[in-house]
């Protein structure tokens, strides 16, 4: 496990956590899943905190919107 240290930033770990799990789950780096082991919540938890975020908990890359279509 690596470790980074950055200095002169007023964060407790638990904000950190959040604040990086939030963001490579907004940019489609990881799964809802997976953002939410990193920010050490469980999946409902962590799409309960995106929302009060205002982040949409979906991923709409994971959609296959044509095959949702052709299946109706």
């Amino acid at each position: 496990m690596k470790t980074l240290e950055i200095p002169y930033v007023n964060l407790e770990e638990e904000e950190l956590k959040l604040a990086l799990a939030t963001r490579l789950f907004e940019e489609g780096k990881v799964s809802l899943g997976k953002a939410a082991e990193i920010a050490g919540l469980s999946e409902r938890s962590f799409a309960e905190y995106l929302l009060k975020k205002g982040v949409s908990p979906i991923a709409f890359e994971d959609i296959d919107v044509e095959k949702e279509y052709q299946d109706a």
